[in-house]
This record gives C-alpha cells, sequence and structure tokens, in this order.
C-alpha cells in the first residue's frame, strides 16, 4: 500500500511517499480502508521535531485521525464491523496511508446523510470544540473573541458562539479570511495589523467575556488583558509557538476563569463528543469547513501549507475512492 513515511526530523520535504506492506489487524483491532486523512498543526510541529511534544521514535507514518471503511476485524472484535464507514483516530501515527489500524472501540461510525470527508474534519475538531464550548457556558448577549477564527476548531466555535446568542468576532491573520469568517456570522478582525484589539473592543462594544486563544504568544496574550471581570479565557492552541504570558494575579484580581485542553478527556467522553458533532452537522447543526484537499502523496506540500498560514479551515488528504466511505 501507499504511506507517507518520516525517517528524520525536519522540513516539510522529509515526509515521503513510499510502498509499504499493509498491516494486519491485532486483537481488538480493525483495519481501514482509507478515503480522508486529517492534517493538524500539531502534526507540523512533530515532524520539525522542534515542537513541545518531544521527538517520537522514527521511522514514522504520521497521522491520527481518518476516515473510511472497515476492511477488516481482530480477533475479538464483533465481525460486524467489517464494511462499516467510521471516522477513527489511530493512537498518533499511522494515517497517511491508504489502509490504517485503530483500536475497534474506538471507531465512531458516521451517520447517515453525512459525507465522509466532512466527518473526518470534525474527527478531532468538532470534539474539541465541543467541549471548549460547553466549559466556556457562553450566553446570549455575551461578547466573544475567537482567534485563529478561520481554522479547523476555530470556526466550529465562531458557529457555536453565535447560535448560542453571542456578539461574535472572528480573529484571523490576512484579509483571505475575512470572507470565511464574517460568512459565519462573526465580525472579522486581522491581529497582524496594529491596534487590531481596539478594533475588537469596537466590533464588540466594550470588555469582552470570553476569549477562545487558539494563537498564544503576544496576541493571546494581549487578549487576555481584553477581558472583563468574571471573563473566561478559554486556551485551546499556540499557532504563534508560544503561549500567552498570563499574569495569574492579575487574572485572579479580574476573577477570570482560565479553561481549555489541560486534561484530555477520557475515552468514552471522546467518544461522545465525536458521535455529537457528526450527529449536529448531519442534522446541518455544524458545518466543518474544509478547506484544503491534499492527495496522499502530497502531504508535505498540505504540511508547508499550513506552516506558511496559507490554509483556512480544515486540511485534508485525499487517500481512497470517497465512495468507499459512503
Amino acid at each position: 500500500m501507499l504511506s507517507v513515511v518520516m525517517e528524520e526530523f525536519g522540513g516539510p520535504e522529509v515526509l515521503r511517499a513510499r510502498q509499504v506492506a499493509d498491516p494486519v489487524p491485532g486483537p481488538g483491532q480493525v483495519l481501514v480502508d482509507v478515503a480522508y486523512a486529517s492534517v493538524t498543526f500539531v502534526e507540523t510541529q512533530v515532524r520539525s521535531g522542534n515542537g513541545p511534544f518531544g521527538r517520537p521514535p522514527l521511522p514514522r507514518v504520521p497521522g491520527n485521525g481518518v476516515g473510511g471503511r472497515v476492511a477488516a476485524v481482530g480477533p475479538g472484535v464483533d465481525p460486524s464491523l467489517a464494511g462499516t464507514v467510521v471516522v477513527t483516530t489511530t493512537g498518533g501515527a499511522g494515517g497517511y496511508a491508504e489502509r490504517a489500524l485503530a483500536r475497534a472501540d474506538e471507531v465512531v461510525p458516521v451517520p447517515p446523510g453525512l459525507g465522509i470527508e466532512d466527518a473526518v474534519a470534525l474527527l478531532a475538531d468538532g470534539r474539541t470544540a465541543l467541549l471548549l464550548f460547553r466549559q466556556a457556558e457562553v450566553r446570549p448577549g455575551e461578547k466573544v473573541l475567537v482567534e485563529a477564527a478561520a481554522g479547523g476548531v476555530g470556526s466550529l466555535l465562531v458557529q457555536l458562539a453565535v447560535q448560542a446568542g453571542a456578539r461574535v468576532t472572528g480573529a484571523a491573520r490576512g484579509a483571505h479570511k475575512a470572507e470565511l469568517v464574517t460568512s459565519l456570522g462573526a465580525s472579522y478582525v486581522d491581529y497582524s495589523e496594529e491596534r487590531w484589539l481596539r478594533r475588537v473592543r469596537d466590533a464588540a462594544g466594550g470588555a469582552l467575556d470570553v476569549v477562545f486563544d487558539g494563537v498564544g504568544g503576544a496576541i493571546g496574550t494581549e487578549a487576555a488583558g481584553a477581558l472583563g471581570p468574571g471573563g473566561r479565557l478559554s486556551l485551546y492552541g499556540m499557532a504563534s509557538g508560544a503561549d500567552a504570558e498570563l499574569d495569574e494575579d492579575d487574572l485572579a484580581a479580574r476573577q477570570i476563569r482560565t479553561l481549555g485542553l489541560f486534561a484530555a478527556p477520557g475515552p468514552a467522553e471522546t467518544h461522545a463528543y465525536i458521535g455529537e458533532a457528526l450527529r449536529l452537522a448531519a442534522d446541518g447543526v455544524l458545518r466543518p469547513v474544509v478547506g484544503q484537499v491534499f492527495p496522499l502523496a502530497s502531504a508535505a506540500e498540505a504540511h508547508a501549507a499550513i506552516e506558511a498560514r496559507a490554509t483556512v479551515g480544515k486540511t485534508l488528504l485525499a487517500v481512497g475512492d470517497p465512495d468507499s466511505g459512503r
């Protein structure tokens, strides 16, 4: 089968497509014929070897999220799973390939009416957005800032906050992302421009109630300062490459609650959030934004586009026949 193998750390060029042997499902596992594989910013950091996640053993097939049809099941797995269209994580690696192994108890069936492309786009981003949104307890009329608002998680957070009746400002980098953010019902601010935060306050009409910080660094630090007393700061990413610098005493004095992905949810909760995100999309409540799709052999180009901030929404690799995932 064709897969993307990484034998060294470095730039996108270390991702090389090659033929490898098909994996065989072991006890408790399933083998998925992959239609689409998810590509994430975290995976670009792991590939570089310079991110906050350490250096995993090499060689390695990247990719932690796939969708497709179950081709075979291992010992101890319900045989009726074979032929089911699912999305699933892969245990951290193995997703950039025509076939991928996954734990049988981690696969989530794709509901009728939802395309496999959209389902894969929601696998990680949907569960993350729902978790963050529920934590923040956004209420009607509140003033909400979503950073990285044109990204996979950010675009979903914008939709959820707008549906909750909040006054939402979406911040991103570049005028080309404005159309997407405003189409989701939010005001748009470009945080690469000077005095961007003043424009956020003007759009919101005062101090903020909730900030979803997916950027960190100077952007996240400034945004935290725009929260009013009793606000909530949700930390979900560091696209800038650094965490926001937060003054804990100042946050405490303003009674700001800090939320975010500090502890990973358990398997049952994760499974439930994924299932809920898929159902909301099937019902038309959530619209995943798939901004760009690359062929499997062009995984290096996908990584380069993400690192160049040239992407919007979710980035996917097209691996097999999309019709096989329906």
